[in-house]
């Protein structure tokens, strides 16, 4: 499984990469208003650049000049925007518009269905059922005797291509995990069950499944029959049968994108709307401090994290591991790489993508990228780095935010592990 994915990954990272050799022709006019840029820092980045293909062809320097000749009308590096609070209060309301985001109903009964000792951790199995969908899973995580109000992490999982899993892909509550979870861990975590590692650090961990993964996902019996392809949701827990509904649900995804956006939301909006939720059932547990939550995750949890960061100033530190590029990058480059989850309708105008974890200036955070990522282009995870550093900078708060890269493919090692749970125990642990 590991290699085939690493292989797929690897095969189509080989296409479609580049841009036309005019794309920055007339790029530095807006730009000039930003401290850090420099005229080498596009020849230095157009160079990096091979051959004058791109994922759309010739209408590729087209559509990536609708916005490449000035930043986007929201952006904070403008020099119009001189006041951080205000800036923030209208960059929120025009994402919350453009992220359509869904009415979660009342705040929903929360259940522990089951509570035990593992591995030096008090484990909760928890559910909630909002008003739509099946029932929401999730498990706390925090060590063993713990006592009062911990500081808190909202882990969320990564999507990896497998929506058969949800909360497995980075914890272990028993001696028995799924062998297709071992293989996911040793992959993408280096063997590791990270939220199960940041919970022995002191902290109360919660970790939900993500729409429409593990227990929100969709049921084949659900849909109608001409679209099962033949499969059933006989023996789930069969590996085949798993692999089976794995590339099922990703074919799904388009229809499901389209689903969202003739109901009038969007994917991302979706994920925020109940990744809010969790948010309000952490926040709400008398064994959390409320002042001292921290959210992280890899790949589609970086995601996430970039919106649920962004958003909400509940969030004290935030750590996006694997997920922080430009609309440009996947304009251009890796927009075959990524599911629907992503994207947000006209976004791209108003701010860069980075920008949206940005409005979380000045609360800390920690950006871990891969230099050897096949999700998105080094040149791009180095200018999305820049434009996070000159949007801190203008906050003045240039040490609330720091980027890492490690070598290797897309992964959360223990290495960058080891760097993210420091960086939470730096700002969430502090007196």
């Amino acid at each position: 499984m590991k290699n085939k994915r690493r292989e797929f990954i690897k095969l189509a990272g080989l296409t479609g990469i580049g841009v036309a050799g005019n794309f920055y022709r007339g790029f530095a006019n807006d730009l000039a208003q930003i401290p850090s840029f420099k005229k080498s820092d596009i020849v230095s980045d157009q160079l990096m650049y091979i051959g004058d293909t791109n994922l759309i062809g010739a209408y590729g320097p087209w559509a990536a000049g609708l916005t490449a000749n000035k930043l986007p009308s929201l952006s904070w590096r403008r020099q119009e925007y001189t006041e951080l609070d205000s800036w923030r209060k209208m960059a929120r309301q025009r994402l919350t518009d453009r992220l359509a985001i869904p009415e979660m109903g009342a705040a929903p009964n929360v259940t522990v269905k089951k509570q035990y000792i593992f591995d030096g951790l008090h484990v909760e199995e928890l559910s909630w059922q909002l008003s739509y969908g099946p029932p929401t899973d999730a498990v706390v995580l925090k060590p063993e005797g713990a006592s009062g109000r911990l500081p808190a992490i909202l882990a969320f999982h990564d999507h990896g291509g497998n929506k058969y899993f949800g909360t497995r892909k980075i914890i272990k509550t028993s001696g028995a995990i799924h062998p297709m979870m071992v293989d996911h861990q040793r992959t993408y975590y280096e063997g590791r069950a990270w939220a199960n590692e940041i919970a022995k650090r002191g902290y109360l961990v919660l970790v939900p499944d993500a729409f429409p993964f593990a227990s929100r996902r969709v049921l084949l019996q659900d849909v109608p029959e001409h679209l099962r392809n033949g499969l059933n949701d006989n023996d789930p827990e069969n590996a085949a049968n798993i692999e089976a509904y794995n590339k099922w649900a990703g074919d799904h995804e388009n229809i499901m994108a389209k689903s969202l956006f003739c109901a009038g939301t969007t994917w991302p909006g979706v994920f925020f709307g109940e990744d809010r939720v969790a948010l309000d059932i952490l926040c709400a547990r008398p064994d959390v401090d409320p002042a001292r939550i921290g959210c992280g995750g890899l790949s589609g949890g970086g995601m996430r994290t970039v919106f649920m960061a962004g958003q909400d100033d509940r969030i004290k530190c935030a750590v996006p591991v694997g997920f922080m590029t430009t609309w440009k990058d996947f304009l251009l480059n890796k927009a075959f790489m990524h599911t629907w989850m992503v994207y947000v309708p006209l976004s791209p105008n108003e701010m860069d993508f980075p920008e949206i974890l940005g409005m979380r200036a000045p609360l800390p955070t920690l950006v871990l990228n891969d230099e050897g990522d096949e999700l998105y282009t080094l040149a791009e995870m180095k200018n999305a780095d820049r434009i996070l550093r000159d949007v801190y900078d203008k906050a003045g708060a240039g040490e609330q935010y720091h980027c890492s890269y490690y070598p290797g493919p897309h992964k959360f090692d223990k290495a960058m592990q080891t760097e993210a749970f420091a960086w939470f125990d730096r700002w969430l642990k502090a007196s």
